[in-house]
């Protein structure tokens, strides 16, 4: 199984400090040390995930438990909301193929991720992705213990369904608003695993939703 970069400082400190306490007679400090260091490897791991490929599913953006669905009016969409455990998988995937249009990061607070108050003040990374059935916005929320939210996309990108965006380090929620028209396929409780589970499926068609368009721009 591989890891993700960020896990590469973190290993490196670990294992050495490991192996200079061994050195030096401390086996406990050592032990420790390589503990630790085994944790490292494992909240860092990046698994292998089969993507659906039917039109119109929206997947997870992540692993976790899914914590709220709820219906943001007529227009909005749905938000599904998701708490990542210390246990979970950290990696971070598109929920969607589309286009990032926009990639907006705001400081904040560090409660923990689990609270509903986490989305509105701890620190985020919101992410506006356009697909052939609407606009995506998912969100990724450091929790009381995250201290650096990474993501290696940016505005402009084009990316697939499931594909890795980035990754919250140590605890996290990650929120989606699926697009308006598209059903939640989860509910509170449920269990998601990032990439292979399917969040929401489209009521029409991505040539539907093109051929809607067309005519919404020629009656202009």
């Amino acid at each position: 199984m591989s890891l993700a970069r960020e896990s590469y400082p973190y290993l490196v400190a670990g294992i050495s400090v490991g192996c200079v306490a061994l050195l030096m007679g401390f086996p406990w400090l050592g032990g420790a040390a390589v503990a630790l260091s085994g944790f490292i490897a494992f909240f860092f791991r990046d698994p292998s995930r089969d993507i659906p490929s039917g039109p119109g599913v929206f997947v997870s953006p992540g692993d976790g438990k899914v914590t709220q669905v709820r219906s943001l009016g007529p227009e909005g969409g749905t938000r599904v909301s998701i708490f990542l455990s210390l246990f979970d998988v950290h990696i971070n995937r598109s929920p969607a193929a589309g286009r990032i249009e926009r990639v907006d990061y705001r400081e904040g607070r560090f409660l923990p991720a689990n609270l509903s108050r986490a989305s509105l003040e701890n620190e985020r990374n919101d992410i506006t992705l356009s697909t052939a059935l609407g606009t995506v916005r998912f969100s990724q929320i450091a929790g009381v213990l995250a201290r650096r939210i990474v993501c290696w996309k940016k505005a402009g990108d084009h990316v697939a369904t499931g594909e890795r965006i980035g990754l919250i380090q140590f605890g996290s929620r990650l929120e989606v608003d699926l697009p308006p028209g598209v059903r939640p396929e989860v509910s509170p409780g449920d269990r998601v695993k990032g990439g292979s589970s399917v969040l929401g499926t489209s009521r029409v068609s991505a040539d539907t939703k093109k051929e809607e368009l067309i005519a919404q721009e020629s009656g202009r």
